[in-house]
């Protein structure tokens, strides 16, 4: 997920954490713990993705793709990057550490911040179709949920407005609340948003503001509400991903009765459970074939092309595959040609350790997922130029996202 979000849910559980808390004796140390909790909950929320500055241990593109969501998005070392925040909250914030030396509550509370930033870091990121490893190394299958799109201001609102308001600036209050639906109304502007959506979210942004400020400065009703309701989205994302998902598994048995469908990535539309991007990939003896496109869940109400024009996907690959399952791009592969190239190019088994959809075309390697009409992206690599150079160092070990196409053991059974 964005960082804004991150950001957002490790407030929100700090906040939440702090008043759900008995209080401190004085007003100072209710301050100061208030503070620690915010602070630590936040950085908690986001310290997972300081791996970036990993990437710069290998060449374009594969530092990017193989350290970024890495070992840091790993529930072994999530107790290392606790420890780590503790030791330099305890050394450089002498009022947080005299705190903590005196209050039970303060330790308790500090120590959730930490524990609940890092394991909602990994949680929120397993929502997309980009994918984690969490369990490495005990098990270093890539896992995608395939639910929420990367960007996605249902969050923002539902999480970002309670901890807004629960700001004591009133100037700050405005400023950033006016902020925040400048910002919906602009993604609506350029059609990152449906308009039915823009004002579903302005409506739930007043609610939660109403309701926060109600709570007061102890209740707890608004954050719990926004968490209820972001759960609540999940869960409704994730049947809405199904259900796509079999429908375009079932268009493509349709098509062929004898195809063998491998993976279905799905894409979420902001805050509109009804429109999805997808990119299948299918096989039949050597041959495979990606598809691309858009999909309307209720396609009697709701055509593919009506989803926000900003995410759809332009291009007209071949018509539909269903009603509702329109195909912008495609593209095909031979099986052995891929199996090969994992098996004599180390660069390329490199690369096959990130990418899920793969299309190779000549000597160049793009996974698919990530720009519209399978155009080459941030994934691209042109293998030519690392011909004859030494294999890529510090390549993780994490489980190839095709394994079963490319014939592999299964994770476990390779020795």
């Amino acid at each position: 997920m964005d960082n804004i979000t991150h950001s957002v849910i490790g407030l929100g559980v700090g906040e939440l954490l702090h008043r759900s808390l008995p209080p401190e004796q004085q007003e100072a140390p209710q301050r100061t713990r208030r503070a620690l909790f915010l602070f630590s909950a936040w950085f908690a929320s986001n310290a997972p993705d300081l791996d970036l500055f990993l990437t710069r241990l290998m060449p374009r593109p594969f530092g990017y793709m193989l350290q970024h969501r890495g070992h840091t998005h790993t529930l072994l070392l999530a107790i290392p990057q606790a420890l780590l925040v503790l030791a330099l909250l305890w050394l450089l914030w002498p009022g947080a550490r005299r705190l903590l030396k005196t209050s039970q509550p303060a330790r308790i509370g500090l120590a959730l911040c930490l524990l609940l930033g890092l394991a909602l870091h990994m949680g929120m990121d397993f929502l997309n179709s980009y994918g984690l490893h969490p369990f490495y190394p005990f098990d270093n299958r890539w896992l995608f949920g395939d639910m929420v799109f990367i960007v996605e201001p249902m969050f923002w609102v539902l999480l970002g407005v309670p901890v807004i308001m629960a700001l004591r600036t009133r100037l700050l209050k405005g400023v950033l609340l006016a902020g925040l639906a400048a910002a919906l109304c602009f993604f609506a502007y350029k059609n990152y948003l449906a308009p039915l959506a823009l004002g579903v979210l302005l409506a739930l942004a007043a609610l939660m503001a109403v309701r926060q400020h109600r709570t007061g400065v102890r209740g707890r009703g608004a954050l719990l509400l926004g968490f209820a309701l972001s759960a609540t989205f999940i869960g409704m994302q994730g049947a809405a991903s199904a259900l796509g998902r079999a429908r375009v598994e079932a268009a493509l048995q349709r098509i062929d009765p004898g195809t063998r469908v491998w993976d279905v990535a799905m894409t979420a539309f902001p805050s509109h459970p009804l429109c999805w991007t997808y990119v299948s990939l299918d096989s039949k003896t050597d041959a495979y074939t990606l598809r691309r496109g858009t999909m309307s869940l209720l396609p009697a109400s709701l055509a593919p092309a009506a989803c926000p024009a900003g995410l759809a996907e332009p291009g007209d690959g071949g018509g539909q595959l269903a009603p509702g399952i329109a195909v912008s791009a495609q593209a095909t592969g031979s099986l052995a040609a891929l199996r090969a190239l994992q098996s004599t190019n180390c660069h390329a088994d490199a690369w096959l350790r990130f990418g899920r959809m793969p299309k190779l075309s000549g000597s160049s390697l793009t996974d698919v997922r990530f720009n519209p009409d399978m155009q080459d992206n941030f994934t691209t690599v042109q293998l030519e130029q690392f011909s004859g150079k030494p294999c890529p160092r510090y390549v993780p070990g994490w489980e190839r996202p095709r394994a079963d196409m490319l014939g592999l053991p299964p994770a476990g059974s390779q020795h």
